[in-house]
């Protein structure tokens, strides 16, 4: 029976954990598909790849404003694809091979599943640690649709690797990956078609950037809200009938309602690792779980699917696993994000919503990038900043942005809330460059 110093279930995050520290460890590493796990394979570094080209696809069309006449004429969908993962695909490689020329790191390319506490059996062995990092992330969650198994449809972990552009693609879903492939795909001139239960899009952002991105593809796309699929069928195309009566007709569907941790294919009970009602592993402000030696990172145990987040988990747990008497907690009160449609949108604190719900005092204000000089130069009359401070000592709960650079320029707050700013020091205690967008910030900061 195999036994390792350390074995760490899955290689995205997980596989960022072993460092010089490790070299004089035994290690095994058990990841049956794409080595540096969602993110770089079928996640946040393909899509952002494909929007970059799809916002210069989309600006195309948006330059009358400016004098400027231009038109988007076609998309090479294959030439678009293919320059994405021709760069991804041997990483991965790379990646894999690496790790397997260590003599300190055994790969297992097969799915593992615990049978006792730190015990797996994985490729008919059964294999132990002294400690293991659950690191196996999660997969799309598909809902229960009356003849949904019976159709090609495609998810998230597809959707990208498609063979053609669809014509018209629908997209069951309104959170952040279905607002970006709708992005991408109507950019590069399918027809997009978002049917979303709720009442409006990323329903768990700040109420304000959810109503004004629903606003902004209403007028881009076909967008079915409040509205449930009742039939899916294919012969050559997808026949979806939906809750309202309408029948949509298309050439492509993209499930993307979720994702789910993947703790029931590893059979996390029988390891005695506790999970919540979702089904993702609990664990300690250390990032232990309930089995002693057992630890857990990223998505597998944050509902906040974050690869940022999922990174910050890898570097505590790094240093926890080499350092028993000096344990790092994990702090997620800021937990930044962003989704890149367009525009893109960025949020880091409370939202409106949450601090009233809490009864935690605040004040707010909100400033259109149109108030700047460079939102005037950019002819943008959609997209502002929201913030909420707390009225009595003056710091930033909270700050929301939509429109172009909203990623970006939030960095500037979230550093400002990590390091404990007020306001006022965020505002008046440096240079803004005249006349860059970052201007929206002090201005929205000079209302308190």
């Amino acid at each position: 029976m195999p036994h390792y110093d350390l074995l760490i279930i899955g290689a995205g995050s997980g596989n960022s954990i072993i460092d010089e520290r490790h070299d004089d460890w035994n290690i095994a590493i058990i990841e049956p598909g794409d080595f540096g796990g969602t993110c770089l394979n079928r996640g946040c570094v393909p899509s952002k790849m494909f929007i970059h080209t799809a916002d210069r696809a989309y600006m195309a069309q948006q330059n009358a404003p400016f004098g400027i006449e231009t038109k988007f004429i076609n998309a090479d969908w294959e030439k678009i694809r293919d320059r994405v993962f021709n760069r991804i695909d041997p990483i991965t490689e790379s990646g894999l091979n690496y790790r397997i020329s260590l003599p300190n790191v055994t790969v297992y390319r097969s799915p593992g599943r615990f049978i006792d506490e730190k015990t797996i059996l994985v490729d008919g062995d059964v294999i132990t640690a002294e400690q293991i990092v659950v690191a196996a992330g999660a997969r799309p969650s598909v809902p229960d649709i009356p003849g949904i198994s019976e159709v090609p449809y495609l998810t998230s972990d597809e959707m990208m690797r498609a063979d053609e552009l669809p014509s018209h693609l629908v997209i069951i879903g309104g959170g952040f990956i279905a607002v970006e492939m709708a992005h991408i795909f109507s950019a590069f001139g399918s027809e997009v078609t978002i049917i979303h239960r709720g009442d409006r899009l990323l329903r768990e952002m700040d109420s304000d950037i959810s109503e004004r991105i629903t606003e902004i593809y209403a007028n881009r796309m076909n967008l079915f809200l409040e509205t449930e699929v009742s039939q899916i069928a294919h012969n050559e195309s997808f026949e979806i009938n939906l809750s309202s009566g309408d029948l949509i007709v298309c050439d492509q569907l993209l499930v993307a309602t979720g994702r789910r941790p993947n703790t029931d294919s590893l059979d996390a009970a029988a390891g005695n690792i506790a999970t919540s009602a979702s089904g993702h592993i609990e664990t300690d402000a250390y990032l232990q779980t309930s089995s002693k030696g057992v630890w857990a990172i990223g998505d597998i145990t944050n509902p906040i699917q974050l690869k940022h987040l999922a990174n910050a988990d890898a570097k505590i747990v790094g240093h926890n696993l080499c350092a028993p008497d000096d344990l790092l907690p994990v702090d997620r009160s800021l937990s930044p994000s962003a989704v890149f449609g367009y525009p893109p949108i960025a949020s880091v604190g409370l939202t409106e919503k949450q601090a009233s719900e809490q009864g935690i005092p605040f004040v707010m204000a909100v400033r259109p990038f149109a108030d700047t000089a460079y939102g005037w130069a950019m002819e943008d009359q959609k997209s502002f900043i929201k913030v909420l401070m707390d009225p009595s000592t003056r710091l930033l709960l909270g700050a929301h942005l939509i429109g172009p650079q909203s990623p970006s320029l939030i960095q500037q707050l979230i550093q400002g809330m990590s390091l404990g700013q007020t306001v006022d020091e965020m505002a008046k205690s440096q240079l803004y460059i005249h006349p860059a967008l970052p201007e929206v910030i002090e201005q929205a900061l000079l209302e308190f």
